[in-house]
């Protein structure tokens, strides 16, 4: 697909698109029961990462010079929107394993580190994990506590994170930290043992029960150099671009949360007889039926177009990478001087803070009014659309809180001059 030219928009699925997607789909039905029976116990679905290395999900689009499938943004944001289906909290594994992880070092990682640890990620040999929010700083990273100092030829970290997906049991992960002589933040890949690193498990959570959150702890946590990512100083410009890609996976895994509310509520409807008539004739019950669909294919479009423009923004930066060859500075000005990149980025970000705010709000709704529907049969875990109403609260507030994004959004239509205080 593509839409870089609206006169040549195409809305069919390539061959390779639709083979891919096949592989996924047979992936996720084979995950299906033991994410439900996962899902109850509150544990770790062991047999996500086999299943879904063997189809190459796991570096979707990752490229094959490091290991991954090569994939662009679009076939990957349909992929999500497919593991979506099966419910918010395996969608979350993989969007902060590619999303918020493998794109991270892709996108800023030296050759050396893109070569050290990208390909065992996309093997599923290593899981990676995002480490930017803190108790007291979530929508304003900049406000984070957790410092770094330089000792010898090592970083040390000190500080607690929270909420870090796969963070229990990631190998590798990247962390946020700023500079108190400076106030300015830095990333820096973190590998699981390193010295001063621990990691807890957060429990009692309403959703996302086979999602392993966890409260990160950097007790004079020691890293070597080389492990800096991007330059010093980088932090919060690596962070928020990590978001673009978190928020764009968050809006396709809602599209799938959606379409398995509908299919769900569409077979409960026409089986479920009340009154002497289906569930599915009463005007009230279909006006359910008719705004998820609604929803659905809102969300679906605006969606797409936004993965659209970050692989557009994508395939702008390889393209400068090939001239720049030999330039090691250039990636230092790309924000500064260039108009194209930065009117490229802009609307990437942009696109997908509207898609996130727009598909994550809608399947909250879609989810509520599935276990409406359902009634009583709808208000056990044991109901999908039970485990979608609990899931999609979390996607209101997480990769961006939809009050934030709103904000963000009007500040991006008025100007920074008009920014809400």
């Amino acid at each position: 697909m593509s839409y870089s030219n609206i006169s040549q928009m195409n809305f069919e699925l390539s061959q390779e698109q639709a083979q891919f997607l096949d592989r996924v789909d047979g992936a996720c039905r084979s995950v299906r029961a033991h994410e439900e029976e996962s899902y109850l116990a509150e544990k770790l679905n062991d047999q996500v990462v086999p299943a879904f290395s063997k189809i190459g999900m796991l570096g979707c689009p990752v490229s094959k010079k490091y290991g991954g499938l090569g994939l662009d943004m679009l076939t990957y944001a349909l992929a999500i929107e497919r593991i979506g289906r099966e419910g918010s909290s395996l969608r979350t594994f993989f969007s902060v394993h590619i999303s918020i992880g493998q794109l991270v070092l892709q996108g800023w990682a030296s050759e050396e580190q893109k070569k050290q640890y990208l390909p065992p990620a996309a093997r599923g040999d290593s899981i990676m994990a995002f480490a930017l929010t803190e108790p007291a700083a979530g929508s304003d990273p900049a406000s984070m506590t957790t410092t770094f100092a330089e000792e010898g030829d090592s970083y040390v970290l000190k500080g607690r994170k929270h909420w870090i997906g796969n963070g229990t049991f990631a190998g590798v992960m990247t962390a946020y930290a700023k500079d108190p002589s400076t106030g300015r933040v830095s990333a820096f890949i973190v590998e699981r043992g390193s010295p001063g690193l621990r990691t807890e498990e957060m429990k009692n959570k309403v959703g996302l029960l086979t999602v392993k959150n966890a409260e990160v702890h950097f007790d004079n946590c020691r890293i070597p150099k080389k492990n800096l990512l991007g330059k010093k100083g980088q932090g919060l410009s690596i962070a928020y671009s990590a978001l673009i890609d978190g928020r764009l996976s968050v809006a396709a895994g809602a599209v799938g949360v959606m379409e398995d509310c509908l299919a769900e509520c569409t077979e409960y409807a026409k089986s479920r007889e009340q009154h002497g008539a289906p569930l599915a004739k009463k005007q009230l019950v279909q006006e359910h039926i008719a705004r998820m669909a609604v929803d659905i294919q809102s969300s679906r479009w605006l969606t797409y177009r936004a993965a659209a423009a970050r692989q557009k923004l994508h395939e702008y930066v390889e393209q400068l990478k090939q001239e720049q060859r030999g330039n090691e500075g250039w990636l230092d000005e790309l924000g500064r001087g260039n108009k194209e990149y930065s009117a490229l980025r802009a609307e990437a970000d942009m696109l997908a803070a509207v898609a996130k705010f727009h598909a994550s709000n809608r399947s909250f709704e879609c989810a509520s009014r599935s276990v409406q529907v359902f009634g009583s049969a709808g208000y056990r875990k044991t109901a999908r659309v039970a485990r979608h109403f609990l899931d999609t609260r979390a996607t209101t507030i997480y990769e961006g809180a939809n009050e934030v994004l709103e904000l963000k959004i009007a500040s991006g239509v008025l100007g920074d001059q008009y920014a809400a205080y």
